[in-house]
């Protein structure tokens, strides 16, 4: 049946006031989502998109074969040694989702094995049994005891990340009668695996609770609540399997706990008592606990404190100014900083005992970098993940004392994938205030540098959540068909350090959007592409980035594909009832109490400030069971947009079985990804 035309919203004006404002919605009726109208209208729009989109039903395919097809579908992941196994996972090609699997470490063997058959391999967990006949599949926790026979997992059928947990007997395969429902990610074994710590969430969706189970017991302990609701908690097991470390944690401020792994039940000791605005981390490394934080350390600094009596802490690393130190892991003889510098990623080795330390180099203008895994704390040697815009997922083994690199694997790009046949570069921005903003290129050789080629410039900006370079598959198919790629590392995220967090949050939110369009106007400056041949990418937080560019420079795009956005942040924002608000307001600020925080706020919320001009064309993508930003943000958006500025080309895509990541097979995430990209062809007129 052919459809007339986009769906219209009933208006339903309600009243809300705040500070002495009153604000008229009319659209309120769509939040809730067990009123039968709600749920006939999402498939209305769903099926407006469907017939929209019906002409890119053959490029749709084409772009899914392109990735299937570049992809190694039977593959597995590097295997990391943890006591006598090696641990993988691994993917079969026709299957949705990944096997977990372990094999027995040979006599003399120290590579992990990659090829050939696995003697002995055991079979932990198939994603693939467990998602059968669900619409949706997640893990949440995949947790293996220290001894090697039990495994903690926990599964989502539904999108909405509430994880029930359970335990299997790896020794005979026996998944036990211990279940637990509505927890939350995370879990930590005692040393002896008799005691399984983890998590639940209160009726924000705020992780506030650490518990401690028996294994094959009914009655299960609360080992620490968090009363402040601003706060999260989160537990693990140290490196060292010696300490249960609980970490209560705002956007700001936290404080950590610990419990020996050998005495399960003791009382958590504290390690240092929250400070406003202080944030620190614990990693156990022998007689000490290190300490990474930012007390009088904008950027952090690296200390540590006695394991028997936490107390002073004692510098190991000062502070440096724009060297933002992200992580420090532990082991036995070394410790290993990942820090931030220059707008890249780094880590740096630390001899114990000793001042040697060097920094890892890599060979690229434009690369990510970080730790991948490491399990084993009683070793000499750590693996790394390197990436960058044009280099496939490499896996390397390095050598903490010859400093020497072992390429392991990099992630196979079938098709004759050469990356010579790419680009990357780095080009800066000039923001309204004289701010330099970097950006991340990348194009296949030979594209126009005269204006004539297309572009997807994508960003986020919040939480100091970096978007460094990374390689996609999916990507080829922009750049094969002479797209250009862009990162734009706005203010909000953490690029340059903690002060480019600092100046794109709260009250100075504003910068994240108007370095995004500076952005924006300097690709085409350059000569990169054109404002007719741009499309802005964006999800989540940087899905309000989307929605407040369209407001703010809607001549600066062609498209705006906006995913999970969070579009409708003041009347999120001051609803505290709502998952994760009170938790927000350390982020965007407090419009409940502040007038001047409401004000600014309402000032950038795309969905307050929508107004009758030409805006570019709008795909918005969202999941009905998302718990971070919920359906009806982009839901209203689009509504208000069609009844304000009736003119433009708006489209509005819900996953009715899916959560804030979307599809949760990889064939069907393929799929999503197939849908995007040939939206974003059509609209830059590529096809």
């Amino acid at each position: 049946m052919t459809i007339d035309g986009p769906p219209t919203a009933r208006q339903a004006p309600t009243e809300r006031t705040f500070h002495g404002d009153t604000v008229t919605d009319e659209f309120a009726w769509l939040m809730d989502k067990d009123d039968p109208a709600t749920i006939a209208h999402l498939k209305a729009e769903n099926a407006w998109t469907e017939q929209a989109t019906a002409h890119l039903e053959g490029l749709r395919e084409t772009i899914f074969q392109e990735i299937k097809n570049r992809t190694q579908e039977t593959d597995l992941s590097v295997p990391s040694r943890k006591g006598e196994y090696w641990y993988y996972t691994r993917t079969v090609e026709g299957k949705q989702y990944g096997i977990h699997c372990r094999v027995p470490v040979r006599p003399g063997e120290t590579a992990p094995p990659l090829d050939g058959e696995k003697p002995g391999e055991e079979i932990l967990l198939d994603g693939n049994e467990l998602a059968e006949g669900k619409e949706f599949f997640a893990l949440g926790t995949f947790d293996v005891s220290p001894d090697g026979d039990w495994l903690a997992f926990s599964t989502d059928f539904a999108g909405d990340e509430r994880f029930t947990l359970r335990v299997k007997n790896l020794r005979t395969g026996e998944v036990l009668a211990d279940e637990v429902k509505d927890t939350f990610y995370g879990s930590a074994w005692s040393a002896d695996a008799g005691t399984l710590f983890y998590i639940t969430v209160d009726e924000a969706w705020r992780p506030n609770r650490v518990w401690r189970h028996t294994i094959g017991s009914t009655e299960d302990t609360v080992v620490y609540e968090e009363a402040d609701e601003r706060f999260w908690v989160g537990v693990d097991l140290s490196r060292s399997e010696k300490f249960i470390v609980i970490d209560a944690h705002s956007k700001i401020t936290s404080e950590v706990r610990v419990i020996p792994a050998d005495h399960p039940t003791a009382e958590p000791a504290l390690i240092a008592e929250r400070r406003q605005g202080v944030e620190y981390s614990v990693e156990h490394h022998g007689h000490r606990f290190l300490i990474l934080h930012n007390l009088d350390a904008e950027d952090f600094a690296l200390s540590c404190t006695s394991v028997d009596n936490p107390g002073e802490w004692i510098e190991l690393i000062p502070h440096q100014p724009g060297t933002r130190l992200e992580s420090v892991d532990a082991f036995a003889r070394h410790i290993v900083v990942s820090l931030r510098r220059d707008g890249l990623t780094g880590l740096r080795v630390i001899t114990d005992g000793s001042t040697d330390a060097y920094d890892m180099s890599f060979p690229e203008p434009l690369y990510s970098v970080h730790l991948a895994g490491n399990p084993e704390y009683e070793t000499t040697s750590v693996r790394i993940s390197y990436t960058s815009l044009v280099t496939p997922e490499s896996v390397y083994d390095v050598d903490l004392i010859s400093r020497a690199m072992t390429l392991r694997k990099q992630k196979p790009v079938l098709g004759g994938y050469d990356p010579a046949d790419y680009e990357q570069f780095r080009e800066w921005a000039t923001a309204e205030d004289g701010v330099r903003v970097p950006i991340s290129i990348v194009a296949r050789k030979g594209t126009p540098r005269d204006g004539s080629a297309p572009a997807v410039l994508y960003g986020y900006g919040s939480y100091e959540h970096s978007i460094d370079p990374y390689f996609s598959i999916a990507r080829l198919s922009l750049l094969d068909r002479g797209v250009v790629f862009a990162i734009a590392h706005v203010r909000g995220g953490g690029e340059l350090g903690r002060r480019w967090y600092e100046t794109g949050k709260m009250l100075a939110k504003k910068n994240t959007f108007t370095d995004f369009v500076a952005c924006g106007k300097a690709l085409v400056r350059s000569r990169w592409t054109s404002a007719d041949r741009l499309v802005a990418r964006g999800g989540s937080a940087g899905g309000l980035l989307m929605g407040a560019v369209a407001n703010l420079a809607p001549e600066s795009f062609a498209g705006i594909l906006a995913e999970v956005p969070f579009v409708d942040p003041l009347t999120s924002i001051l609803d505290p009832s709502l998952p994760l608000t009170v938790t927000e307001w350390e982020e965007w600020g407090n419009p409940l109490e502040s007038a001047e925080v409401y004000s600014y706020m309402k000032s950038y919320s795309p969905y307050e400030n929508v107004t009758k001009q030409a805006y570019p064309k709008i795909l918005a993508v969202t999941s009905l069971n998302d718990t971070r930003v919920l359906y009806h943000e982009p839901t209203k958006w689009v509504a208000r947009l069609r009844a304000v500025a009736p003119e433009g080309d708006y489209l509005l895509k819900t996953e009715m079985g899916a959560g804030h990541g979307g599809p949760s097979g990889r064939y069907d995430s393929w799929k999503e990804e197939a849908f995007n990209v040939a939206w974003i062809l059509d609209t830059i007129k590529t096809v």
